[in-house]
């Protein structure tokens, strides 16, 4: 066992998902957790139980009107929680909830030195937007997050990193105009997948313009696009020096997912994993928490998000 990693497994985050046919179903944790065991990369880790987040977890992100929406659908199951994607179902808010608080526990043991990098497979929840769910995502864990390092412990620049096929528009949108929050996302070409954002141009707004970097890619671009793009992101976050870097690895940018487009493999992810972890232990800090995202091949998530684990487990600590 390695204490210098968690990792959160339990039926609470398990419960999060939309019942059978659906993409996004409950079985995916057991996928991740399955192909660790069969590693070994299970071994290696410290297993954390999930935690429940409090209501005014959720409203350091969201408004409290869409916290109560979620409340009220949740004991009846009925309706959508957005235009179509994320149907609510009973227990929705309590899945949700164990989803959010087990990526803030995580936080405060990496704050706290119980550990020094964290992954959460079933988090990175990162389309529902301040007001409103979208994209399979009802809280958004890492918003929530990023809000409560500067209000618990006073950190002022955050990275969020993102390698899902899908742009991280909740992230980007909510602190759009944060020149604070150090966003870099290298995703599937809006024009050709959901949501249809993170253009280019968009590089953030106001004061925080030139703070955001998004990296649209091809449908199809496979390992050599990624580690062409990947320098560009490190150049980015090197340049801003944040105090703790988040990374959302969705598996369905690798080769064979069914709802995307995109041909990555897993030493993509594995190596996001690896560089980040030396990066933040050049910065001083070696704060890392990594976050499942999204992956609906099962057998893709078993294998990118073990290359993150693995990542995690074997970066060096510095001065160690």
């Amino acid at each position: 066992m390695n204490s210098a990693v968690c990792v959160y497994i339990g039926e609470q985050i398990a419960r999060y998902g939309f019942g059978s046919g659906h993409p996004f179903g409950t079985d995916r944790m057991d996928a991740f957790w399955e192909e660790a065991q069969r590693q070994g990369v299970a071994n290696l880790v410290s297993v954390r139980d999930p935690v429940l987040a409090q209501q005014a977890d959720l409203e350091l992100f969201h408004t409290a009107d869409y916290v109560s929406q979620v409340m009220r659908q949740s004991k009846t199951g009925d309706g959508f929680l957005d235009y179509g994607d994320t149907p609510a179902f009973k227990g929705v808010y309590e899945a949700a909830a164990h989803v959010v608080g087990s990526t803030l526990d995580a936080t405060d043991r990496i704050m706290n030195g119980q550990c020094r990098r964290a992954f959460v497979p079933i988090a990175g929840l990162h389309h529902a937007r301040r007001d409103r769910a979208g994209g399979f995502c009802v809280f958004n864990d890492c918003g929530i997050v990023i809000a409560a390092l500067r209000k618990k412990y006073g950190l002022k620049k955050i990275a969020y990193v993102d390698i899902d096929a899908h742009h991280g528009d909740g992230v980007f949108y909510g602190y759009e105009d944060d020149p604070d929050l150090v966003f870099a996302d290298m995703h599937e070409d809006g024009r050709f997948l959901y949501p249809g954002t993170g253009h280019s141009d968009e590089t953030g707004i106001g004061a925080a313009k030139g703070t955001k970097l998004n990296l649209p890619l091809l449908p199809e671009s496979d390992d050599t696009t990624f580690f062409q793009n990947w320098s560009r992101i490190e150049d980015f976050l090197n340049a801003q020096q944040p105090e703790f870097i988040i990374l959302q690895c969705g598996a369905d940018s690798v080769t064979g997912d069914p709802i995307t487009h995109m041909q990555f493999s897993s030493a993509a992810h594995g190596h996001a994993a690896s560089r980040l972890c030396h990066l933040a232990e050049s910065y001083g800090h070696g704060r890392v928490l990594a976050t499942g995202g999204g992956g609906y091949n099962r057998k893709n998530i078993g294998k990118a998000w073990c290359a993150v684990v693995q990542s995690l487990v074997d970066a060096p600590i510095d001065g160690t």
